[in-house]
C-alpha cells in the first residue's frame, strides 16, 4: 500500500493559552466552504456557510442524558487545536485506487459555564466537498444517551427538494425512495439528498458508525432536523463508559447531483484499515442459486424443489468456470429453512447441510474447474444463535475453501433477536447499538478466518470498509428480488434515485442481469404500467447491463438462471468482460431519479490490463438522449467503443429484449450520442487499441 503525504501540520493551544470566543471559523482549503461553531445564546451551535450563501443555518449540538447533566444549555466555546491535512491513499480495492485527504481540521470545547467539570469536544474537517464532525467526550463517567441534540437546520424548506426514505421502519432500508419539498420530510434514513432550485446538492450521512446507534432525520419545523438515533431494547439509545467518540456527522455539498458521487468524505472520515494484508479479500463475479427460489422455480427448504442440492451446485459450477466467473453462491444449503424461516431463527444451523447437499464434494468439485463456493448465513435476526455458532461456520467455511459470505438478517419490524445476560430474549433495531456492534464483530471475526462479508439486511454503510477491508459489500436498499413477482417492482426511477441517494454510502449487492423478462405474474389490484402491472424487472435487457457499471460493488452478480444467458450470448458477454474493480470512476452527467451516467477505468488485475474503460447510463421512464464527452480517456489513443444500447423497437412493457450491439472506432474528446429508451439504458466497453 503506498501512502503519499504531501501536507501535514499540528498546531496544539495549550489550557492556558486557550481564548475564549463566541465564533470559531474553519474554512474548506479552495474557501469555498466556511464552518462556524458559536456559542451565541450560550447554546452550543455550529452554522456551514457555501459560497457566501448559509446553506445550515445556526443548528444545535449536544445531548442529553438519564441521570447526567444535559450537554444543551449555558455552555460557552474555545478553540483547542487547528490541523491542515493533505494526503493520498491507496484503496484495496474500490471505486477509486487512490483518495485524495484533503482537509482543514479544528477542534473546539464546549464548557458549561458555572460546572467547568462537564464539557465535550467536538472535531471538524472541512473539505472541498463537505464537512464532517463528532463528538469527543472525556471524563464524564458512564453515560445513558437518552436523546442527541444535534440538528441540521436547512434553509428554504418550501423550495428544496428532498430525497429520503423512511428511518426506523418494518423492512429497514428497504423502500421506495420519496421525492418531496423538504418541510414534508417526516423521519429519514441517511443517506438523505436535498436538491435546491440554483443547483446546489446536499448530502446528509454519517461515518464510521462504531459502538453507537443509527442516525435517521426527524423533522421538527420547516427545515429543521434532528439527529434520530435507534434505540436499545431497553429504551436507551447508547450506552458508553468512560471517553468515547461519536459517528462522525456528514455533510456533503456541490453544484450538481453528480458532485455528491465524486465525493469521497466518508471513506476519509474513517480509520485507516485494521487487518493488515488484505491480499486475500478478492474482488469478483459470482453466480448463485438464488434467483430461482425468488421465482418458484426453487425452494430454499427442503423437499422436492430444494435448490441447494449437490448436482444443482456442480451444474452452476460448471458453467461459472466455463464462463470466466469466480464464484457460486449456494443459499438454502444448511439446515433450518424449513417451516417459517423468518420467524424460526434459532433453528438454523451453520454446519449442518442438508443431506442432499456434500459441502466437501461440492468444493472439491470447485477447487477443480478453478471457482470457489460463496458461502451463504441466513440469520432470521437470531443474533445471538448466530454468534453462538459463528466461529464454528467460520472454520468449516475456511477448511473447504470458501473466501466469501452472503450473510443475511430477514427480521420484519425492527425484531432483531438477541438474549441478553440473563438469558431474557432482547428485540433490537437493525441500527440498534448492540446490532451495530454485532455486525463489526461479525467482520472483524470473518478477518480470522480469511473470510470476506457481504452483509444483506444490514445496517447502512458508513465507510467501514476502509477500516475493515473485508467488509466487502452490502444491500441495505431495495434490490432486485423485489422484481421477481413477490412484490411490486421497483420503478424505473429506482436506480436514478440510489445512485444519488444510497449509492453515496458505499457498494451495495443489488444482483443484476436479468436477461429473462417474461415470466408474468399480474398483480390484479394495480394498473400502473398499463392495463396490468406485470411483476418483473421493469427494464430492458440493455439497462440490465448497464447496472454493472452504474451501480458500484466489487463482487457483482449474474443473477439469472444460467440457461437465460446461453440462450442470449451477445449481451451476457458484456457481463463476462467487465471488470468490480476500478482505478478511477468519474460520474459525468445526472439528475437525482431522472437519470445517471458513470464512467469508470479498470484496475490492471490479472485479465485486466489497466487500459479500458466502462460507460453505463440508466433512465427513468422517460426516454431521453445523452451525449457524453470521451474526455475520460487517455491522449493520443484510440478504443474501440463496444456499444451495448436500446434498439429501436424496445418497449420495457411489451419489447424489452430488443438490443442494439455495434462498435466504432473512437478518440478522447470525441463525442457520443446514446438514446436510451423508457426504463432503458446503455453499457460500453472502450477498449484500447
Amino acid at each position: 500500500m503506498r501512502f503519499l503525504i504531501l501536507l501535514s501540520s499540528l498546531v496544539l493551544v495549550s489550557v492556558s493559552d486557550i481564548a475564549h470566543a463566541k465564533d470559531v471559523l474553519v474554512e474548506s482549503p479552495n474557501k469555498t466552504i466556511q464552518l462556524v461553531f458559536t456559542d451565541d445564546n450560550d447554546l452550543a451551535q455550529y452554522k456551514l456557510i457555501y459560497k457566501g450563501k448559509e446553506l445550515i443555518k445556526p443548528s444545535k449540538l449536544g445531548f442529553t442524558f438519564v441521570k447526567a447533566p444535559s450537554f444543551y444549555r449555558d455552555f460557552s466555546l474555545s478553540e483547542v487545536s487547528r490541523n491542515a491535512v493533505d494526503l493520498t491513499w491507496e484503496q484495496p480495492w474500490g471505486e477509486q485506487r487512490l483518495i485524495r485527504d484533503h482537509h482543514n481540521e479544528v477542534l473546539v470545547s464546549f464548557t458549561h459555564k458555572v460546572d467547568k467539570n462537564i464539557s465535550f469536544l467536538v472535531r471538524a474537517r472541512v473539505f472541498n466537498d463537505g464537512i464532517g464532525f463528532r463528538y469527543e467526550v472525556k471524563n464524564q463517567g458512564e453515560l445513558a444517551i437518552t436523546r442527541e441534540l444535534t440538528e441540521f437546520f436547512l434553509p428554504d424548506s418550501h423550495a428544496g427538494k428532498a430525497y429520503w426514505i423512511p428511518g426506523q421502519g418494518r423492512e429497514r432500508y428497504e423502500y421506495l425512495y420519496n421525492e418531496t419539498l423538504l418541510n414534508q420530510v417526516a423521519t429519514a434514513h441517511t443517506p438523505m439528498t436535498v436538491e435546491y432550485p440554483d443547483g446546489t446538492h446536499v448530502a446528509i450521512h454519517e461515518a464510521a458508525l462504531v459502538d453507537f446507534a443509527g442516525m435517521s432525520l426527524t423533522k421538527q419545523e420547516l427545515g429543521k432536523f434532528t439527529a434520530d438515533l435507534a434505540p436499545r431494547a431497553d429504551g436507551v439509545l447508547v450506552r458508553k463508559k468512560g471517553d468515547f467518540t461519536s459517528p462522525w456527522r456528514t455533510i456533503t455539498v456541490g453544484d450538481s447531483a453528480v458532485s455528491l458521487i465524486n465525493s469521497y468524505i466518508s471513506l476519509n472520515l474513517n480509520e485507516p484499515n485494521k487487518l493488515g494484508d488484505v491480499s486475500w479479500v478478492e474482488p469478483g463475479k459470482y453466480i448463485g442459486i438464488w434467483w430461482g427460489m425468488h421465482i418458484d422455480k426453487f425452494s430454499w427448504g427442503s423437499g422436492e424443489k430444494h435448490g441447494a442440492t449437490t448436482e444443482r451446485a456442480i451444474e452452476y459450477m460448471d458453467f461459472a468456470a466455463k464462463h470466466g466467473f469466480d464464484g457460486v453462491l449456494v443459499e438454502g444449503w444448511n439446515t433450518g429453512w424449513d417451516g417459517d424461516w423468518i420467524a424460526n431463527s434459532e433453528l438454523f444451523s451453520f454446519t449442518q447441510s442438508y443431506p442432499d447437499f456434500d459441502i466437501k464434494k461440492v468444493t472439491d468439485h470447485a477447487k477443480s474447474v478453478g471457482i470457489k463456493l460463496i458461502g451463504h448465513h441466513e440469520t432470521s435476526g437470531g443474533i445471538t444463535n448466530y454468534e453462538s455458532q459463528m466461529e464454528a461456520g467460520f472454520a468449516l467455511y475456511e477448511k473447504v475453501g470458501v473466501a466469501q459470505i452472503k450473510t443475511g438478517y430477514v427480521a420484519h419490524g425492527q425484531n432483531l433477536k438477541r438474549r441478553d445476560e440473563n438469558g431474557i430474549m432482547r428485540y433490537e433495531y437493525t441500527d440498534s447499538q448492540d446490532v451495530v456492534n454485532h455486525f463489526i464483530k461479525n467482520v472483524s471475526t470473518a478477518a480470522k478466518y480469511n473470510l470476506s462479508i457481504n452483509t444483506h439486511e444490514s445496517v447502512k454503510d458508513t465507510g467501514l470498509r476502509r477500516t475493515y477491508p473485508n467488509w466487502i459489500s452490502r444491500e441495505s436498499a431495495r434490490g432486485q428480488e423485489y422484481n421477481s413477482g413477490w412484490a411490486a417492482p421497483n420503478p424505473p426511477s429506482h436506480i436514478p434515485l440510489l445512485a444519488f441517494t444510497r449509492m453515496l454510502s458505499g457498494p451495495m449487492d443489488f444482483t443484476p442481469g436479468i436477461f429473462d423478462l417474461d415470466y408474468e405474474r399480474v398483480n390484479e389490484g394495480g394498473p400502473e404500467w398499463g392495463n396490468k402491472e406485470f411483476l418483473r424487472p421493469l427494464s430492458t435487457i440493455a439497462r440490465q447491463l448497464a447496472q454493472y457499471v452504474v451501480i458500484y460493488s466489487p463482487i457483482q452478480m449474474a443473477a439469472d438462471l444460467p440457461q437465460n444467458y446461453e440462450n442470449k450470448p451477445s449481451p451476457f458477454q458484456f457481463i463476462k468482460d467487465v471488470p468490480t474493480d476500478w482505478e478511477e470512476t468519474r460520474a459525468l452527467q445526472g439528475k437525482v431519479g431522472d437519470y445517471v451516467v458513470i464512467a469508470r477505468k479498470e484496475k490492471k488485475h490479472r485479465q485486466y490490463s489497466g487500459n479500458d474503460w466502462y460507460l453505463g447510463a440508466i433512465t427513468d421512464e422517460k426516454e431521453r438522449t445523452v451525449t457524453v464527452a470521451l474526455d475520460f480517456l487517455s491522449d493520443d489513443a484510440t478504443y474501440e467503443a463496444q456499444i451495448y444500447r436500446d434498439g429501436d423497437k424496445v418497449d420495457f412493457k411489451t419489447n424489452p429484449y430488443d438490443i442494439i450491439i455495434e462498435t466504432k472506432k473512437v478518440k478522447k474528446g470525441d463525442l457520443i450520442k446514446l438514446r436510451l429508451a423508457a426504463a432503458g439504458g446503455a453499457a460500453v466497453r472502450f477498449k484500447l487499441l
